[in-house]
């Protein structure tokens, strides 16, 4: 009897060694704790709940603490999460996400009033700045360049340059980049009432003059030779993000643009989610550079979004009386599409009820999206 108890004593032992309350440390529950954190703002708050949640449980799945070398971890060689990884660390998951972007964008709004795509560039200064103060704290050139992009709240573009640059640092960047995306509601508000005053707040600018089809269709063609013929390292990103848009203009295609703007995108959004949240894996995230990279790219996108807001007044300066732009609609410049012209739209309506500027705001951000990638080959072909 005591030999059987002793047998089943020691194999519950040995059992425990293998479990996640054995190998548990206070990384892991912290972690989970903010994977817990992500899901109840997606769930409550709906904060970009289509990231949040996907990212969320990720860390969940991450940071389940496990015996080393049983090949369950996304960071361990062969595992089935290392396979899915793959799609963030070769970067193959963003160029799919920019395909299903274009599929369901529309750039009327920056076709008919063309003068919108400075706003976009504006809010670019976001990346350089952050660029240049990462540079100033001790990172590389390459590790400050993909800690910039977060500046351009685009979190694909993030995942495609860090994949490149920083792959050490790509689950920061990465977490850093969606989860100011999901903050747009929350973090643009105080700057736009910041930097506008009462007057400007409630400028009402003039519908914009209707597209044709042809413009629609030359658009992404055009586009592309200009955009790549100049950045051509931002040829993965622009060239799936025009394609995508060609697809959803050209009138023929109408099937493969509806499957790469709706099953495609939602299947990669998962993966890229759920990937990007495993990353967060306690042992190789929670580190003193995780932590600045926060908060180098909360600095990045405050000044992307005050600099987008700033351009608007300069431009206006130059305008006459009935032509001038709203500057609540400068915050847009960022690619959150189209949660950043959503936010223009919020603000506006609060101060004019009567005062429509979605569609304005539509304009400088899909610039934003243009102008995030554009960046994201600026640094790809000066810093690899």
């Amino acid at each position: 009897m005591s030999e059987s108890w002793a047998f089943l004593t020691e194999n519950l032992g040995e059992f425990f060694k293998y479990t996640g309350f054995a190998n548990a440390t206070p990384g892991h529950i912290a972690m989970i704790c903010i994977g817990l954190i992500f899901i109840t703002l997606a769930i409550v708050k709906d904060w970009e709940p289509m990231l949040l949640v996907p990212i969320g449980f990720g860390m969940l799945i991450g940071n389940i603490p496990f015996f080393s070398g049983m090949q369950v971890g996304i960071y361990e060689e062969g595992s089935v999460l290392n396979i899915l990884y793959s799609g963030v660390r070769y970067g193959w998951y963003p160029p799919l996400i920019f395909l299903g972007i274009g599929a369901m964008t529309d750039f009327s709004s920056l076709i008919s009033n063309p003068k919108l795509l400075l706003i976009g560039a504006a809010a670019q200064l976001g990346i350089f700045g952050a660029y240049t103060f990462a540079l100033y704290l001790g990172f590389s050139p390459s590790e400050a360049g993909s800690i910039g992009i977060i500046g351009g709240a685009d979190g694909p573009t993030a995942i495609f340059l860090s994949s490149r640059l920083a792959p050490d640092l790509m689950g920061a960047i990465a977490v850093s980049a969606y989860s100011y995306m999901a903050l747009v509601p929350l973090i643009q508000p105080p700057i736009m009432r910041l930097f506008t005053t009462k007057k400007e707040r409630v400028i009402k600018m003039k519908p914009p003059r209707a597209v044709s089809h042809t413009e629609k269709v030359l658009f992404p063609i055009v586009g592309f030779l200009l955009t790549c013929f100049i950045v051509p390292s931002g040829l993965p990103l622009l060239g799936m993000l025009f394609f995508g848009n060609l697809l959803k203009e050209s009138g023929v295609t109408r099937r493969l643009a509806e499957t790469a703007r709706g099953p495609m995108v939602d299947i990669v959004t998962i993966l890229i989610g759920v990937t990007v949240g495993a990353s967060t894996q306690a042992s190789t995230f929670l580190t003193a550079k995780s932590l600045l990279i926060f908060a180098i790219g909360a600095g990045s996108f405050i000044i992307a979004t005050s600099a987008g807001v700033l351009f608007v007044k300069f431009m206006n300066l130059f305008m006459k009386e009935g032509n001038k732009i709203n500057p609540l609609i400068g915050n847009s410049g960022v690619s959150a599409v189209p949660d950043s012209a959503r936010v223009s739209q919020t603000v506006g309506q609060q101060y004019d009820p009567s005062n429509h500027l979605l569609m304005h705001a539509m304009g400088p951000n899909v610039a934003g999206v243009i102008g995030s990638a554009v960046a994201a080959g600026i640094l790809l072909g000066f810093l690899s």
